[in-house]
């Protein structure tokens, strides 16, 4: 009779084999990650950005550079005014329209302007405006503007004046001159009252008609601004208020060419379209 012997278990130590079936390899230490950078699609944009920003900055700083230097260059004593020419100018006096304009100091070229020499003649009655040429580095070519006398009037000394549109006095006038004679039929101020109420009379005198602006030799106006024209005939026309001139006008030039007027004939042209016509006042 066999015996049995007694079962017995080993445990073998497992051993890897390389290429096995089967087989786990042991994980690899992870390295850390890195961030991915752009692309290099990505890097043009920037870079034409960047360049783009220092060539900005480049011309700037140059146009920066040259303004200054040219500012510069402008206000040396090579860009000063040395010659001065005046144009238009005949009822005041150039050596005093120079001195008081400010250009005999040699102002910059650059600095010079027509509304700057405008208020530093603005004392003179004549000058109503100016306009400035210049022709550089150093001459100025001022170019005036005049008022335009309409007619004269004596003034509270007895001399007679250029008055122009506005009633306003010019200065001395010839006493021949061939302009209608301003008159101010106010009791109280027997002298012209220049920009006053005789402006109305000014006024009119300035919208004389050529058909017989000639023939006018006395416009009087009083204090309500009823004007009246007295014509070298002498025949004496009412106007009245200084409106609606034209038709005034139309009226009293057709009644010169198609009516016989005595010498001191009153014709009143208030209403244009009802004109009356009356004889001298009885002496």
């Amino acid at each position: 009779m066999s015996r049995r012997r007694p079962l017995t278990t080993t445990t073998r130590p497992s051993r890897a084999v390389s290429g096995s079936r089967g087989a786990r390899r042991p994980a690899p230490a992870t390295a850390p990650r890195r961030k991915a950078g752009p692309s290099p699609t990505e890097r043009r944009p920037r870079t034409r950005a960047r360049l783009v920003a220092k060539v900005t900055a480049v011309i700037v700083l140059t146009a920066t550079t040259l303004a200054l230097a040219g500012q510069w260059v402008l206000h040396t004593s090579y860009f000063r005014v040395q010659n001065v020419t005046f144009v238009g100018l005949h009822h005041e006096a150039e050596p005093q329209v120079l001195a008081a304009s400010g250009l005999e100091a040699h102002p910059t070229m650059v600095g010079v302007s027509a509304a700057s020499i405008e208020r530093n003649l603005q004392r003179f009655s004549w000058i109503t405006g100016l306009s400035i040429v210049k022709h550089w580095p150093s001459t100025l070519v001022v170019t005036v503007r005049e008022s335009a006398p309409v007619a004269v009037a004596f003034d509270a000394h007895h001399v007679l004046q250029y008055v122009d549109a506005s009633g306003h006095d010019l200065g001395g006038a010839p006493l021949h001159v061939n302009l209608p004679t301003l008159q101010y039929l106010d009791p109280r101020g027997p002298t012209w009252p220049y920009g006053r109420a005789g402006a109305g009379a000014a006024y009119v005198a300035s919208r004389l008609p050529p058909a017989f602006a000639s023939q006018v030799s006395v416009v009087t106006v009083d204090a309500k601004g009823r004007v009246t024209l007295k014509m070298t005939t002498p025949v004496t026309f009412i106007i009245g208020p200084a409106t609606q001139l034209r038709a005034k006008f139309v009226a009293i030039a057709s009644v010169i060419s198609h009516t016989t007027l005595r010498p001191g004939d009153v014709v009143d042209a208030t209403v244009p379209d009802e004109l009356a016509v009356t004889g001298p006042a009885p002496s």
